[in-house]
């Protein structure tokens, strides 16, 4: 039997009021009724974490014995359309929120397995446990595998930044780091030490990109310090919408593509760079993210190749000398991070491949948030722990942060609910996956795709 963590002192709630009805077979025996219109006729308890943290379950009267656990489940998971499609096929779903942990990875691990354990003690033993989030919920249910694999049999991480914390804080540095040495040398604009007023700086940041832009030299130089730190080269269009994905050889789509990545959309890149690393070094008391001793002439060479191809265009097109440029970025004064800093990411977790149970990872290769790089960085790790039988990884042809659709999401649940109960992977190459997709829903996008070297590796 897996092993239990202490139990944690919880107050159940209940999420609606009013009597529970006597359980037919099969049925919770905890909980109070729930999304009455859902055919799933699912029960609900919520309840809060010691450290004040709401988790919030939703158990189908059809219970598979199978829950799924997330970290911003209790915020906004109840009524999702992803809920709904698990509900339906039998599947408890519901986790907890990261508004009281943020950026403490460690303790949102952690409040994970304490979460399960307060929905066993409503509901009763768990067949399997799947921890299973996106963003940073991924992020978190790639930690849960590795630190609690006595309680989790397996994860299902969605577009989580599995480069880890320092890795992936240490290439948002250089993409901030390259455009500000590169296009505002003697601006404020801020790379470290975010200043409080977060929207403005969001907001000057975004209102410089666009002006460069406008420029070719501008244009130019936006497309190197994105190859520079593998955004991708597709994004959303002001609406939020996805621009079509461009052609490898259209060198204008492509820098736009990365420009939006960057600059556009209602999630843009820098924005979060502001908003998250403000929130970490807060947290973390000092700066955790360096660049001293980084060669970026070698990080470009490790771009895709038409990602290359476009850099050289277009300092072509602007009459500009791109050796110049990667001189002016080796030879710029450099940012070193407060040890300390580090360390407190550095005990959030840092991936090492070593995994007990099967993590199957879902990416959109247009992620501008969790670059779709990041992916060979763990798979690296798995394998240099000679684990990599214990790991799947699949891609989505999206564009945006976590843009998959709820039937894509249960395809990849119901592909490591497979593994689990036949102790073997099944086929979770692209074609599969789609088989598995929906077909009343639009149909799948996974597709065939490697992605490049993480060149900002941190394995602790």
């Amino acid at each position: 039997m897996r092993s239990r963590l202490l139990a944690a002192a919880v107050t159940i709630g209940l999420c609606v009021g009013g009597p529970v009805p006597p359980a037919a077979a099969g049925t919770p025996a905890a909980g109070t009724p729930c999304l009455t219109s859902s055919p799933a006729q699912p029960v609900c308890v919520e309840g809060t974490l010691p450290d004040g943290t709401a988790y919030r379950f939703a158990v189908p009267r059809n219970w598979n014995r199978i829950a799924l656990v997330d970290l911003d489940f209790a915020t906004n998971g109840l009524t999702s359309d992803l809920t709904a499609r698990l509900l339906e096929r039998g599947y408890a779903r519901g986790g907890t929120t990261r508004l009281v942990t943020g950026w403490n990875i460690r303790q949102a691990i952690d409040n994970q397995a304490a979460a399960l354990s307060a929905f066993e003690t409503a509901f009763g033993r768990v067949r399997w446990a799947i921890a299973s989030g996106s963003s940073m919920g991924g992020f978190v249910s790639a930690g849960v595998a590795q630190v609690h694999p006595d309680r989790f049999d397996a994860a299902v991480a969605f577009c989580g930044g599995l480069g880890g914390a320092v890795g992936q804080w240490n290439q948002k540095l250089d993409t901030v780091h390259s455009l500000r040495t590169l296009l505002f040398p003697t601006s404020t604009l801020p790379v470290t030490d975010i200043p409080a007023d977060i929207p403005a700086a969001q907001q000057a940041w975004i209102t410089a990109l666009a002006t460069a832009q406008n420029t070719p030299a501008g244009r130019a130089r936006i497309a190197l310090a994105a190859a520079i730190g593998q955004l991708p080269a597709w994004g959303l269009a002001p609406d939020g919408q996805p621009t079509p994905r461009p052609e490898p050889r259209d060198t204008a789509a492509l820098q736009e593509g990365m420009y939006l990545a960057l600059a556009g959309g209602p999630l843009p890149y820098i924005g979060q760079a502001m908003s998250s690393r403000r929130q970490i070094e807060q947290l973390a008391g000092g700066n955790p993210s360096w660049n001293t001793g980084v060669d970026y002439t070698r990080q470009l060479a490790a771009a895709r190749p038409e990602i290359r191809r476009t850099v050289r265009d277009l300092y072509r097109q602007a009459g500009l000398d791109l050796d110049a440029d990667l001189a002016t970025l080796d030879t710029a004064p450099r940012i070193s991070a407060d040890p300390a800093a580090v360390g407190y990411l550095t005990r959030g977790i840092v991936f090492t491949g070593r995994l007990r149970v099967p993590v199957l990872t879902v990416s959109d290769i247009g992620d501008q948030i969790s670059t779709v790089a990041q992916q060979q960085s763990y798979e690296a790790a798995v394998h240099r722990a000679g684990n990599s039988r214990l790991l799947r990884q699949s891609y989505v042809e999206s564009a945006g942060h976590c843009a998959f659709t709820a039937a894509e999401q249960v395809a990849a649940v119901q592909a490591m609910t497979d593994r689990l109960r036949t102790g073997r992977w099944p086929d979770t190459g692209a074609r599969a996956m789609n088989r598995r997709v929906d077909p009343a829903a639009a149909p799948g996008r996974y597709i065939p795709y490697e992605p490049e070297r993480f060149n900002r590796p941190f394995f602790g």
